[in-house]
């Protein structure tokens, strides 16, 4: 799953195990943050990427750009990871990361090599993700951003507050039809299965793998706005095209701004047998 587990999907398990390649590199950036200054040296050597992880991507895999935000991502195998790969690539392996399988240390590693170097490339400071109470990613106050992976890929995207008010990005392998019809009950909503036994059963593994996809991304956007869990029968999918494109409904009450019948919209794009879905919050 994502960045972080959601309260959605505790129960539920769509990923598989992972793949990919390792690489390594070396620059110089400048702190330019005031907000920041004093937390950290002006000047920082990037580390190299940890030997499980391939040299990060700027490609956009979504059909609209967010003005104003940076996504990276990159491609890591869990076969590859190093015993030094946390101390190489100067990340710190919290005490659960540092307990768990190979897997979940080589996703977490590379989730956070991209939200570092995407919020380097935001405001030239070099800073961690830590792992927050509620398992969230905790970044900077004045930033948004959110943290996903899948089998062999991860990605990070973040933004100042100034322009976005929460982002939140889950990645997903597409589920197999089997799979799909066996799972949507707990993820689609009784009108949302309506929708679907109405549609093409040619898109209905597609159709689950898009929904719990983009409540997730939902959770991650809205989360840290109300500061309140929500479950997938909390939203539900209006509308979505082969484009891309998709409309949420909240189905109960958040915050007083956020209410029952608030609708958002989301993107999505399909590659390589995943699916990456984006809800973006504007400031």
């Amino acid at each position: 799953m994502g960045g972080h587990e959601s309260v959605l999907s505790e129960n539920l398990q769509l990923t598989t195990p992972d793949l990919i390649v390792p690489t390594l590199g070396v620059g110089t950036i400048i702190s330019t943050s005031p907000r920041l200054i004093g937390k950290m040296p002006a000047m920082h050597t990037i580390p190299a990427l940890p030997a499980c992880c391939t040299a990060l991507e700027s490609h956009w895999p979504l059909p609209t750009v967010l003005a104003d935000t940076v996504l990276l991502s990159t491609q890591f195998d869990p076969a590859q990871l190093l015993a030094d790969d946390f101390q190489r690539s100067a990340v710190p392996a919290p005490p659960s990361i540092q307990r768990s399988v190979a897997k979940r240390q080589a996703e977490f590693l590379a989730g956070r090599v991209c939200a570092r170097a995407a919020l380097q490339q935001l405001e030239g400071v070099s800073f961690i993700p830590p792992i927050g109470e509620d398992r969230a990613p905790v970044w900077p106050a004045h930033v948004c951003g959110s943290i996903t992976h899948s089998t062999g890929r991860a990605a990070a995207i973040v933004a100042s507050k100034q322009h976005w008010r929460g982002l939140g990005m889950d990645l997903e392998n597409l589920l197999s039809h089997e799979r799909a019809e066996r799972l949507s009950g707990e993820i689609l909503t009784p009108a949302e299965l309506q929708r679907m036994a109405a549609g093409s059963q040619d898109q209905l593994a597609l159709l689950v793998t898009l929904t719990f996809s983009v409540k997730e991304s939902l959770f991650k956007a809205l989360y840290p706005i109300v500061q309140q869990r929500f479950y997938f029968e909390h939203a539900e999918v209006l509308e979505w095209t082969e484009a891309g494109r998709v409309k949420l409904r909240l189905l109960t009450d958040l915050s007083s701004e956020w209410r029952n019948g608030s609708e958002l919209e989301a993107q999505f794009g399909v590659q390589d047998g995943q699916l990456l879905s984006l809800v973006s919050i504007q400031a």
